[in-house]
């Protein structure tokens, strides 16, 4: 029984090693951010880009830049009425750069909407 076990003989596969293949559109390294910044510098704005480009900023803590895109979106003439999530981020960030006067406005804004919104539930 020894001598059969030693007898065996091993066969492993064939090591193959594949390139990767030299594809120069890779997307990883865009930053969405930049681009969007860039097509705003263009002349090109929409409300989507600006609320996306301020919770980009907003999420990631950076409330001087949210503020500023907020800020944008908030005097757009075609915006006439926003999400109280909007007033909300917008006042907070306005307070991370001491516009305080400006953040209690918004906030006063997202109170009055969000009872508007609790009273259309009930």
């Amino acid at each position: 029984m020894i001598i059969s076990v030693f007898s065996c003989e091993i066969y492993s596969q064939k090591e193959k090693v594949i390139a990767p293949k030299k594809d120069h559109t890779n997307y990883s390294s865009v930053d969405p951010l930049k681009t969007y910044e860039r097509v705003i510098e263009k002349g090109y704005k929409s409300a989507d880009m600006l609320k996306k480009i301020g919770n980009a900023y907003y999420f990631k803590d950076e409330l001087d830049k949210a503020a500023k895109w907020y800020g944008e979106l908030f005097t757009m003439t075609t915006i006439t009425d926003l999400e109280p999530e909007y007033y909300f981020r917008y006042a907070r960030s306005l307070k991370a750069i001491n516009k305080n006067d400006e953040a209690d406005e918004m906030m006063k804004i997202f109170n009055q909407k969000t009872e508007v919104n609790t009273e259309k539930q009930n």
